[in-house]
This record gives structure tokens, sequence and C-alpha cells, in this order.
């Protein structure tokens, strides 16, 4: 998954020369009037300069753009907007949504363990639909699709593969474990082994992922409800923050969970339908081979049984031995009127695919254009084991009604993200017809050169950022694009909610009753619930403000990226420590602590000490990893059939370019590395010596005060030590003890 790169050859061709300029120029069917239009397509002005003497008014012309003006590029055409019964039935779902979860109000009945846990509850396919709902969000579908359409079929992919794998290993080795332990929030678990130090560290850091998780289904949920409403992004994303807080801090859990069953079956259904009907009828699934334009250059000769043959190209006039498009064919009134009955923009000359095979393992695979093999592999490392330390994950093992149901529950929720999920990943270059680089509405920018692609201007490619959305909108039958626009809705409502609980449950209970020393009564167990239903507010309103400038300030893919940063925050502090909690014989207080505080170090240095330019590919030494320079020349690609004259030189003109260099991903598991090292470590030393490496307080694990909901009988206080190793031991694990003798 790359940030952005450049497509050149395989996406944007047409340059001029001054040659071929009055040829291109018939393809318009505009005037060339003198324009009051000021604004320069080209930041070198000598180039600038030559183009607007093409053209005989500066460039952009009036009714032109700069894509034409300088590359020849038809401009792009304008998307029509979407019905209105799109946008209707998308409010219909919300209202439903946010009805069923008003209505768990009266479930609550007040008491906090059924606010946060269900009252321990939830059948098998109740935990297995909502553990699904919470990782089949926008960022599975979403923004899945979005990456793919950019770049390719793994950089989509790779988020439902880590989230999916993630639940499945969560019911093999941690969700009964969970759901024994009998609390109310996951810091509960750490508070439990570690004490209140660690408790409050684990809090702190889940409550930052988790931030960012809201903020990337905001994102997701704004994105569809801004296009099919007409509205902007940022109204689209404070409407959706407004409407999932009201009915998340009403019903809690039950209302979390009821409107994901509801959600899951409307949403799911549509999703999962859609990927397979545009699999199943779209031909192609992804571009073509291009047809190409008036002087384009096929990749092969006459008789190859390529490309060529293919649109019955015929030799060129000025380009020995080569197969030019057919000018009489398809465009046979192109030198009275410019219309062409059929062309594209060369943006693949060989045509494009839906997955290249090798993706993952060739660190080539997608030449000319750089693969992102290694951030990919990390981000399903990130996903599948930082959602380990997911609040909304352990908060329904919590509530499953049995270990068995926690750990079943987890498995079926990770195949049905996978079978749910990675279809979608298909959609990217079923996208990319419609709206790719070859496509009537593509857009490149102008003043950049690629030299791998033969490219002196028109280099990089500008994906749309509703690419997938308008697929659903114009290219999808009515009924099936709205279905699976209502689940990609329900599924980012799924997933909000339960952050927006996440959030505020362990700020009440794991942060706010540390104060109980200085702040008498401060949070009870009487008061506990609302305390958490005011304390979703504040967190709710920073989540807002990060989609809204994340959306503002970025393209294709922002939910999926959030997505990553959420548990890249929790994979380098939190995923240790948890495994200690359970596998590691008295697991010690300070092997955590220094656990989290050297991961989290490790991660903050890292993220500015390694080289980032924002592009997530690191710098392999290779032409397919020169990010694209500025316009070099006002010459024609090589592949045009013109005097080599008038083509792109670069040994004269070269395009200066960068190596891509970006470590992002480095950090994450390098992070992970020193956490585990500093906990193995410190534990060992521990064992070794048989005493604690260094003590101060809030070093010993507890239990907190829930005497007014007791947690399925049990009446434990706070603990001592001796306390503690019993109830581990009834738990089945006679050997986790405090450990801080």
């Amino acid at each position: 998954m790359v940030a952005s790169f450049s497509m050149g050859r395989n996406s944007a061709t047409w340059s001029v020369s001054p040659c071929t300029r009055i040829l291109l120029l018939t393809l318009a069917t505009w005037n060339t009037l003198p324009s009051l239009v000021q604004a320069e397509c080209l930041a070198n002005t000598e180039f600038n300069d030559f183009f607007e003497g093409l053209v005989g008014a500066p460039i952009p012309s009036e009714g032109s753009c700069c894509m034409f003006d300088v590359c020849g590029l038809e401009c792009p055409v304008d998307v029509p907007e979407p019905s209105n019964g799109f946008g209707i039935a998308v409010a219909i779902s919300i209202v439903i949504s946010f009805l069923i979860g008003i209505a768990t109000f009266f479930v609550v009945k007040g008491q906090s363990v059924n606010f946060f846990v269900a009252g321990r509850s939830l059948p098998l396919w109740i935990v297995s639909m909502t553990l699904a709902a919470q990782s089949i969000d926008s960022n599975a579908i979403l923004g899945n699709a979005d990456l793919s359409y950019k770049f390719g079929f793994y950089d989509g992919a790779v988020i439902p593969i880590g989230l999916g794998l993630s639940l499945i290993l969560n019911g093999i080795f941690l969700a009964h474990h969970v759901n024994n332990d009998e609390v109310l929030t996951l810091p509960d678990i750490f508070a439990k082994r570690y004490g209140k130090v660690v408790e409050i560290l684990v809090s702190l850091t889940t409550i930052c992922s988790f931030l960012m998780l809201l903020a990337g289904n905001l994102v997701g949920f704004g994105a569809i409800t801004s296009y099919v409403w007409g509205i902007s992004d940022t109204a689209a994303i404070w409407i959706a923050a407004g409407i999932v807080w009201v009915y998340t801090a009403s019903g809690g859990l039950f209302s979390v969970a009821y409107t994901d069953v509801v959600q899951g079956l409307m949403g799911w259904s549509g999703c999962i339908v859609m990927a397979f009907w545009f699999i199943a009828n779209e031909e192609p699934n992804a571009p073509p081979p291009s047809i190409g334009y008036p002087l384009y250059v096929y990749p092969d000769n006459i008789g190859d049984g390529g490309v060529c043959d293919m649109y019955d190209g015929v030799p060129c006039a000025v380009t020995a031995d080569a197969c030019c498009y057919n000018i009489e064919r398809w465009c046979p009134e192109f030198n009275v009127t410019g219309q062409c009955e059929r062309f594209d923009r060369g943006a693949y000359p060989v045509g494009d695919q839906r997955i290249f095979s090798d993706q993952m393992s060739n660190f080539r695979a997608l030449t000319p254009f750089p693969n992102a093999i290694f951030w990919n592999w990390a981000t399903i490392f990130i996903l599948g084991f930082g959602n380990l330390a997911a609040l909304d994950f352990q908060a329904r093992c919590m509530a499953s009604k049995t270990p068995r149901t926690a750990r079943i529950g987890c498995i079926i929720g990770g195949l049905f993200t996978f079978l749910i999920g990675i279809p979608f990943a298909y959609m990217g270059a079923i996208s990319r017809v419609y709206y790719g680089p070859d496509s009537i509405h593509a857009e490149f920018e102008v003043d950049t050169c690629l030299s791998q692609l033969a490219l002196p201007t028109c280099g990089l490619w500008l994906p749309d950022k509703n690419a997938f959305i308008k697929l659903l909108t114009h290219q999808a039958p009515d009924f099936l694009g709205g279905w699976c626009l209502v689940g990609i809705v329900a599924a980012s409502m799924s997933t909000a909610d339960g952050a927006i609980l996440a959030m505020g449950t362990v700020f009440a209970h794991n942060i706010m009753r540390q104060f109980d020393e200085w702040i008498p009564n401060l949070v009870t167990p009487d008061n506990l619930l609302v305390t958490a239903r005011v304390a979703t507010l504040p967190f709710t309103l920073i989540s807002t403000f990060i989609a809204a400038f994340y959306r503002s300030s970025h393209s294709a893919g922002a939910t999926g990226y959030l997505l990553i940063v959420a548990f890249d925050i929790v994979l380098a502090t939190v995923v240790v420590p948890l495994f200690g909690c359970f596998y590691c014989k008295n697991p010690s207080p300070r092997a955590a602590f220094v656990a989290i505080i050297g991961g989290a170090i490790t991660r903050v240095v890292l993220e500015f000490a390694l080289p980032k330019d924002g592009f997530l590919l690191l710098p392999y030494d290779a032409p397919e990893f020169l990010n694209t320079g500025p316009g070099a020349s006002t010459g024609t690609p090589v592949f045009w059939d013109v005097d080599p004259g008038d083509m792109w030189d670069e040994t004269v003109e070269p395009c200066v370019q960068e190596s891509f260099e970006d470590f992002t991903g480095v950090d994450s598991l390098s992070a992970f590395l020193v956490c585990i090292l500093s906990f193995v470590s410190v534990q060992t030393i521990e064992h070794c010596t048989g005493k604690p490496l260094f003590s101060f307080a809030g070093m010993q694990g507890y239990h907190k005060d829930t005497t007014e909901h007791p947690l399925k009988g049990s009446s434990i206080d706070k603990m001592d030590e001796t306390a503690f190793q019993d109830d581990t031991t009834k738990r089945g694990n006679p050997d986790a003890d405090e450990g801080d003798a």
C-alpha cells in the first residue's frame, strides 16, 4: 500500500511537439479564443511559454485544461451526480440503526455490567456477528477497494487478511482466557497482574489507538454520505459522529451488539452480493490493452497476434517496422471533425491485471510501477497481532456467555472477514476500468515527468478518491449499488460505536477511578455508568477532528491508513504484556512496565529518526522506485509516430527524479521486537535472581470494587498477593501469581 505513485506510459501518453500540435488540436470541439484564464500549467516558464504560443492564449485556455493544452489529453469528464434514491436508502438505514441503538437504553437498566459487557449474556451467533462487524468496517471494505484501485490487489486485500487473521489468532490464544477473567475492560486484565501503573499505561495507549480507529470509520461513513447527500466531507463526518455517539452512549454494548446484528444482516449481504456480481458480470475485470489514439505506436507488430492485431493496427508512417493506431477505422471523421469512434489514453499498452500473483514475493512484480511489498507484509503483521489488543474485540469476548463461545465466535468472525473483505480487493481493478488512468474521467498532474515510462509531462495519475463510490452509483445496478452503500455505512457504524464505547469505558473505569484516593467517591459503582457515558463525548470529538483533517488533506486510502496507525500503536506496547498475562509463569509488573515504555520510546524515536517521504516504499535500487520529477521537455514521448527530432531526448533534457525512501513499517516491527526483548529480559532476570528488579507504588496486582454489580458471583475487592494467587488458581492457571514477592 503506497501513499502515492506515478503512472506514465501505463497511464498518460499524450505530450506535444511543434509538428504534431496542430494535428492534436483538431481533436478538440472548442474554439481557441482569447482567454481570461491566467493560471500557468508548468513551473518552467520556458516550457509554459512554449505551449502558450501554440495555443495562442495563456494556458489553460478558456474551456480547456492543462492536460489538453500541454499533453494533448482530453480534459476529465465530470461524473453526473448520483440519483436521490441512493441518499434516501442510506438515510433510512442510518435511521433504523439509530432507533435500535436508542431502544437498548431500556435494556441496560442502569447497570454498568450491562452497559460494559452486555450482562455477559451474548450467545454464539451474536458474538460471531458482532466480532465480524467490528472487523468488517469501512476500512476492510471502502479502504480496501480504494487502495486496490489506486495501487494493486494486495494493497487492499492485506487489510481484511490482517483483520481476519487477528480474530482467528485471538480465538486460538486469548479469547477464552479473557472471558474467564470476568473483567469489564481489557486494562482490567493488566490491573490484576501488573497493578495500577501498567493499567494506566495500557489505558492511555489503547485510547490513542481507538481515536485513530474511530477516525478511520468516520472518514468512511462521511465519504459515502457526503457524496450521496451532496454535502461537504467535513459536515458528513460531524453528522456521522453525532448519530453514532447518541445511540452508543444510550445503550452501551447492548446497543452496539444488537445494531451490529442488524447492520451485519443488511450490510454484509449487500457487500458480498455486490462484489460477486461485479466479478461475475464485468467484462473485462481489469483494463484491457490500450487501443490508443492517432500517432500511438503499439508495443508489438502486425502478425504477432498481440495488441496491434487486436485493434487492426497499420504500419506506421514515420517509425520503421512499427504498428500504429488505425485512424481510418477508429477515427474516420478525424480530419474533418476530430471525432473518433474509439480511442483511449494509452494507459495500458499490454493491459492491466486484476491480481499480480507474485506481488507479495517480488518487489518488481508491478513493473514499471513500484511495489510496496515490505509495507504490505508489515500491514498484515500489524493488523494480525496489533488487533489482539483491540478494546472492541476483547469487549465482545468478555460479553460472551462462556469461554467456548468467545473462542468459536472469534474464529467464525475471522472467516467472515476473509469471505466478505477479500473479494473487495478485486473491485480495485474494476474501478480502474471506469475511473482509472485510461478512462474519460482520468486526471493527471501535468508538471510531472517519468523516465521509466518515457513521459516528459503528465507522468503522475491523480486517482479519484470517490472512484469506488461512483462505481456503485453509476455502473452497478441501482438496487445492488444502493444495497452495498448501505452495507458500507452500516459497517462504519458498527465499528465506530464499538470504538466510542471502548474509549469511554476505559477512561471512566480504568483512569478516572485511580483518583479515588485524592477525590473520594469521584467514580464509584453507583456513578460509573454515567461517568462512562459522559466520557464518550470528548473522545468522539477528538476523533471527529482527526477524521475531518485527514479526509480534507488526503486522497483515496485514508480509511485504511488510519486503521493501520491505530493498531501500530498497541503492537508496539500492549500485545506482548497481554500474552504475558496468560502464558507467562508469574508475570512481572516490572517486565510489563519496561516493555510498554521501551516499545513506546522506540516507536516514537524511529518515527522521526528513520527517513520517511510519505510514499511507504523502501528505497530499492531499481528504476521502478524513482518518483516523478518536474516537467522535463516539450517533446513527445518516444512511442509516438513522429520524427525522432521531435521526441523527448532524455540525455539532453533529463527527468530529475529522486528515489522513494520510506522506512515506515521498519519502526513498527522494531518497536515490537524491543517490547518482546524488554519483557523477556526483565522476566528472566527476576526469575534468576528471585527478587524484583526495582519497585515503586502501583506495581502490585489488584481487582476493582464492583460489589454493586458483582461479576458472576465474585465479591473480590482489592486483593493481596495471596488472594490474587488463589483467584488465578481457581481459573485453571495455578502458576500465574502476581510475581511481586
